[in-house]
């Protein structure tokens, strides 16, 4: 009984510190220096690398082959959108519940003025939806957004 009564209380604390810690709708006005990929970019930070951000929900085709993945299907033609849509451009990060992935990059909902820049590489078929919790606030929306992009035969889906 002790011991259940310990996890709980453990994993309340845990709860309560990651609620605590959240960034949602935390914002942040940056200028793009370079897109690495259909779904990951890098900002000016000051520093001589920049900072890597990767578009929250989405999921880009790889550009490069690497021991792990292949280079696929439309990859290259999304990375050439989000360059063309985005680089040397002042853009609007939006951060959700988590602010960095596993490899230190920023995950953010990206505005290019008033164009959801997530949502239009779904939209136009760049990218496919790419759902990992806690950063879920538009999960069913880049759903329907996908639908309508396959339904449409727009870009991945030609």
């Amino acid at each position: 009984m002790l011991k259940r009564f310990n996890f709980l209380v453990s994993t309340a604390i845990i709860c309560f510190l990651f609620l605590g810690f959240s960034y949602k709708g935390e914002e942040r006005y940056v200028k793009v220096r370079r897109v690495i990929d259909g779904d990951t970019f890098v900002i000016e930070n000051g520093s001589k690398k920049g900072e890597r951000v990767r578009l929250i929900g989405i999921d880009a085709p790889e550009t490069r082959k690497t021991a792990r993945k292949e280079v696929g299907y439309y990859g290259m033609e999304a990375k050439e959108y989000l360059k063309t849509l985005l680089t040397g451009k002042n853009v609007k990060l939006v951060f959700d519940v988590g602010k960095k992935d596993r490899y230190g990059r920023l995950l953010a909902y990206v505005y290019l003025r008033e164009k959801f820049v997530n949502a239009e590489l779904i939209e136009q078929g760049y990218a496919v939806t790419y759902t990992l919790a806690p950063n879920v606030q538009y999960a069913d929306f880049f759903v329907k957004l996908e639908r309508q992009a396959r339904q449409a035969k727009r870009g991945l889906w030609k």
